[in-house]
């Protein structure tokens, strides 16, 4: 007598929300816990944002000039943020896509789970892996001379503005990883995210590029992240005057919303029609 299998029952209202959340923070810490068994993980991703942070502070530091004054290291350390939050795209590419490779998005997808759970869970705990490694990226800016000179309330917003940048980039990363058909297209990847970082006002100020260049590194939404943090730090760098630089807090929270609006149910759509 072959036996019947109940259907699995959908919860409604607050308890989908509980159901939904709970599934997610499980998904989460599978996640994390793939970190803490396979910490070389971590290591390997931080290696290169230091190892930038002394280049350009030890290298190419001496030869670069702050409008204004100031020094030049004060001045990269945001920009250095920002990288870091902006390569994440990488990362998550790669953890996505090899989920998909190996089976383990399918499986998750058959099981009696919020169909939410999967996309909400990665994004909880890249967003946590990031908030370590800008803790890290900040230890290191300490160690080469960077300092804060805004109150406590405005380095926390800077730090706010940093991983909204990074919530909106993972968003990118998920749908990226979902379409990836293998690891070759993710590494791709890395190199688009190399003009996107260094055509902005990261490195060098935009003052100093060929107006045409200049004008394009001064709307890259990364821009707008790195001078909202300058003037949060007190970091030099930042214009004087101009609707760019009066109005960067405003960009910094308006171009990772935006980002974020066209890209999340992109990768919810990607996810729901995996396999198909």
């Amino acid at each position: 007598m072959a036996a019947t299998v109940a259907p699995t029952r959908v919860p409604l209202g607050a308890d989908r929300v509980w159901w939904a959340a709970r599934d997610g923070w499980i998904v989460a810490q599978r996640d994390m816990t793939h970190w803490v068994r396979e910490p070389q993980l971590i290591l390997w991703g931080l290696i290169f944002p230091i190892m930038f942070v002394l280049l350009f502070a030890y290298v190419f530091g001496s030869g670069i000039i702050v409008p204004g004054g100031g020094s030049y290291r004060e001045f990269l350390m945001p920009g250095m943020f920002a990288q870091t939050m902006a390569f994440g795209i990488g990362e998550t590419m790669a953890a996505v896509q090899a989920d998909a490779a190996k089976g383990v998005t399918d499986r998750f997808r058959s099981m009696p789970m919020a169909p939410s759970a999967v996309v909400v869970g990665r994004s909880i705990a890249h967003l946590a892996y990031s908030a370590v490694s800008l803790t890290l990226m900040v230890a290191c800016g300490l160690a080469v001379g960077w300092r804060w000179h805004g109150t406590h309330a405005e380095a926390l917003a800077a730090i706010g503005m940093l991983l909204l940048l990074r919530l909106a980039f993972m968003w990118i990363g998920i749908f990226l990883g979902l379409k990836a058909k293998s690891p070759e297209m993710v590494n791709s990847v890395f190199g688009l995210l190399y003009p996107l970082t260094m055509l902005s006002n990261a490195f060098v100020a935009p003052e100093l590029m060929p107006g045409w260049l200049g004008a394009i590194a001064s709307w890259n939404p990364l821009s707008s992240t790195i001078t909202a943090t300058r003037q949060l730090f007190g970091n030099p760098g930042v214009e004087e005057s101009g609707w760019l630089a009066d109005h960067a807090i405003e960009l910094a929270i308006g171009w990772p919303a935006l980002l974020t609006a066209l890209t999340l149910p992109l990768a919810v759509r990607a996810y729901q029609r995996l396999g198909r």
